[in-house]
């Protein structure tokens, strides 16, 4: 018999897809999934149960010289769930987004919805009021948190929304604001008791691939994530502390610095913004033990990190992006750590193909984590032979489910397997190396070119400090390969720079797949987690193509 939900509001339940279209969730996989109760607050999962004994006065949260224990979270999070139920009206299953830089009290948010049974909508910091209404009217938000210095654009979407029902600001210091209102609130909560099943985050993607999709998580997978992808790749313990490069508004950083530290007991560091000299200055004051960013932070950082004191680093988690070569065999020569490369998706919420340890194999992502199955296939769903390209599916306790979007939920899911569109290619082991997204593969002249694999050789070449390799339309090959290259310093480029590395590539692949152009650039368009945004390059060059841009 299903379990009852705890929600009173179901608005996010009821527009989801009928279950039939749901992957299938293999909760049977570990033993510690198959043991969650029927009824599971995430909340309490994550700050209640760890906020005891001994453990309630270590360090939870770090930020700048401020520093709150597992007991200081724990209070600051029932006084923002005794606030919102006490003096709002607030529900269990009601919306609240949350729109902060990285901050103690964003975590303590994010901890106090889950606890009232609310529904977390961490919200990026860069939205502006269009895209604020966008994401206001399809979840029916009908309360938000946010930073006072980022609330003009909400305010102003807020009026364009009939859902919105309040907005508190935190760090306005007046009478009305987050902090005076909390101050009056009760340290201690009687927590929500919802299913494990019942809706607790909504993540929205960054909309690349037309309008945001609101990726939908119950709260029995934030426990799933936490307890599959650290786990068992490489654990955190009490004594570790965590920094990285992603904003908690992103599922990756959401992941990292709440699920993932808060499951184990270790401790975050957290910073507005995470530059490459800001995290390599936290890393040394803090003598943090674990990072996670992208490869292009760590790539960005490899430049100056001899500057820092880097030796507390036993962990460093590369993810969002392929991960060079290159980049892996320069941080291990600059820190004596190996990265740990993982794919995942916003449709699972967390990494999904990893190794740690041992099992690492530069070049490749990884293996499946343990928890989860992963396949590539042809069109006909097909395993292919090992080696060769094909697209790569999962299957695991965690899946797709879009906020009232049947057609792409339909589309992403197949056979109960979620469809994620990467090609990839997997080994007799279960190593799997990424090729590209099934919209990302260059073909030039009848052969498909990863623009992935030349840009790995590239990133070898001492002048190249970073590239992006896209197709660029032209008439007689369909495409050819294009390079956008930042050169190194004191590196000019010259004509006879372009011959260089066109047939430096050509030593390396096959002749079809160097560069046939190549451009440089003082710097690349990055998303604002830091990777690559491959797809405004793209853009440009079939705008320039048709003749709209220069």
């Amino acid at each position: 018999m299903k379990e009852p939900t705890g929600h009173v509001d179901t608005f996010v339940r009821d527009h989801l897809a009928p279950e039939k279209y749901w992957p299938e969730m293999d909760y049977g996989a570990l033993p510690e999934l198959a043991a969650y109760p029927p009824r599971m607050n995430a909340g309490v999962e994550l700050i209640d149960r760890m906020a005891k004994g001994p453990q309630a006065s270590r360090p939870a949260v770090h930020f700048g010289d401020t520093l709150w224990t597992y007991a200081d979270l724990l209070a600051n999070a029932n006084q923002i769930a005794s606030l919102i139920t006490g003096e709002f009206g607030f529900v269990p299953g009601m919306r609240v987004l949350l729109r902060f830089p990285n901050h103690p009290m964003l975590v303590a948010a994010c901890l106090g919805v889950l606890k009232a049974g609310g529904i977390v909508i961490p919200a990026m910091t860069v939205l502006r009021e269009r895209e604020l209404v966008y994401v206001l009217e399809k979840a029916k938000v009908q309360y938000a948190i946010c930073d006072v210095r980022l609330a003009g654009d909400l305010k102003n979407a807020g009026k364009k929304v009939d859902s919105l029902k309040k907005i508190l600001c935190f760090g306005d210091g007046s009478p009305g604001g987050l902090e005076s209102l909390m101050a009056n609130s009760a340290e201690s909560f009687g927590n929500a008791d919802v299913s494990a099943d019942d809706v607790a985050l909504i993540g929205f993607t960054s909309g690349s691939t037309g309008t945001p999709k609101g990726t939908v998580h119950f709260h029995r997978d934030l426990i799933a994530a936490a307890d599959t992808f650290p786990g068992h790749l490489f654990g955190i313990r009490p004594e570790d502390i965590v920094c990285g490069s992603p904003q908690i508004a992103f599922l990756y950083g959401f992941c990292a610095f709440i699920t993932d530290t808060l499951r184990f007991g270790g401790s975050a560091v957290l910073v507005e913004r995470a530059t490459p000299k800001t995290l390599l200055e936290t890393i040394d004051r803090y003598k943090a033990t674990i990072c996670f960013s992208t490869p292009s932070g760590y790539k960005q950082m490899l430049g100056i990190a001899g500057d820092y004191d880097l030796r507390s680093l036993r962990v460093c988690i590369a993810g969002g992006e392929p991960l060079a070569l290159a980049v892996f065999n320069g941080w291990k020569e600059k820190t004596g750590v190996e990265i740990i490369n993982g794919l995942g998706i916003s449709e699972l919420l967390h990494i999904f193909i990893s190794a740690g340890g041992k099992d690492i194999r530069p070049g490749t992502i990884g293996k499946a984590v343990p928890g989860y199955r992963v396949r590539v296939v042809d069109d006909a769903m097909e395993d292919s032979p090992p080696g060769e390209v094909g697209q790569m599916i999962v299957k695991g306790p965690t899946g797709c489910r879009y906020l009232d979007d049947l057609d792409r939920q339909r589309n992403y899911v197949r056979d109960g397997w979620n469809m994620t569109g990467d090609l990839c290619r997997i080994d007799e082991e279960g190593y799997v190396s990424f090729e590209a997204r099934t919209d990302d593969m260059i073909n030039t002249g009848g052969y498909n070119v990863s623009g992935l694999e030349v840009e790995a050789v590239l990133l070898e070449h001492p002048w190249v400090r970073d590239c992006a390799v896209v197709g660029s339309p032209d008439s007689l090959r369909g495409e050819i390969v294009k390079a956008f290259v930042i050169l190194s310093e004191n590196e000019e480029p010259l004509d006879d720079t372009v011959r260089e590395l066109q047939e430096f590539v050509k030593s390396q692949l096959a002749p079809y797949k160097y560069p046939r152009g190549v451009e440089f650039m003082e710097e690349l368009p990055l998303t604002p987690t830091g990777k690559i945004q491959r797809g405004a390059l793209r853009k440009l060059e079939k705008d320039r193509a048709a003749g709209l841009s220069r």
